[in-house]
């Protein structure tokens, strides 16, 4: 099987981007599974259950978040309702959503976890004992992917080694930044720290330059305007041998 997966689509313009070259690049790699986190998909930070419709209008079979998956309260019920979009596992468990989704496609099912990292991040529960919880709710799939939102570089390896030929792939999101060491690790696992973001490539994390300096100077509250001109696509592809859901490949993805 082929997983493509998408780094954090930002604001309307990333949304627009990835409509216009998704469906085309499917069809080029024979993607089976397309995940995306769409956790900044919402103009103005977050996620809206029209900015989450939008992408799966677009082809994007399911969605998964991060620490801003709470900012925006009209999600909360959607959240809560079938639909395939997630929020980190190690949220307390009264939450609004889920943090675990198997994508049934009738000759495979693959399982999605979602966890947040904790270093520099908000403290949640442990992701590594989140993570052991998360896999005995997915235990009859044939392969099984993590999408790891954190910060910390280390944090994200070492989930890696730890969950190494316990699940097909673990790849990282949040930072924005596209990094260039993918891996199939010794257990099988395929493995990435982060696969960028989707939104402009003039832009500090898809926000306008001259505001996130304003805010680095004076440190006041500013809001996070996304900015225009050119749009990348950041993610990576996993070739997944579906019987021993070991990843038989991984391509690092940036689209401009």
């Amino acid at each position: 099987m082929i997983v493509f997966v998408i780094g954090d689509v930002v604001g309307g313009v990333g949304c627009a981007f990835l409509r216009s070259k998704l469906p085309a690049f499917k069809k080029l790699k024979g993607v089976d599974v397309c995940i995306a986190n769409g956790e900044n998909s919402a103009d103005g930070n977050g996620i809206t259950p029209q900015s989450a419709e939008y992408l799966l209008d677009s082809g994007v079979d399911m969605i998964t978040s991060g620490n801003h998956v709470y900012r925006r309260r009209e999600v909360y019920d959607y959240l809560d309702s079938d639909v395939p979009v997630i929020r980190p596992f190690n949220y307390p468990a009264g939450n609004p959503g889920r943090g675990v989704y198997v994508i049934d496609k009738g000759r495979f099912t693959l399982g999605v976890i979602n966890l947040s990292g904790t270093m520099f991040m908000e403290a949640l529960a442990n992701p590594f004992d989140a993570a052991e919880a998360a896999l005995a709710e997915l235990s009859g799939c044939n392969a099984i992917v993590v999408d790891f939102h954190a910060e910390a570089t280390a944090e994200k390896r070492a989930l890696g080694f730890y969950l190494d030929g316990r699940v097909s792939a673990l790849y990282g999101t949040h930072t924005h930044v596209l990094t260039a060491d993918e891996q199939i690790l010794p257990g099988g696992t395929g493995y990435i720290t982060d696969i960028g973001m989707t939104g402009p490539v003039q832009s500090v994390l898809g926000v306008k330059p001259e505001i996130t300096i304003e805010k680095f100077r004076t440190a006041m509250p500013t809001r996070f305007d996304t900015a225009d001109g050119e749009c990348m696509l950041n993610g990576c592809l996993f070739e997944i041998d579906a019987r021993s859901g070991k990843t038989l490949g991984v391509e690092r993805v940036d689209i401009r």
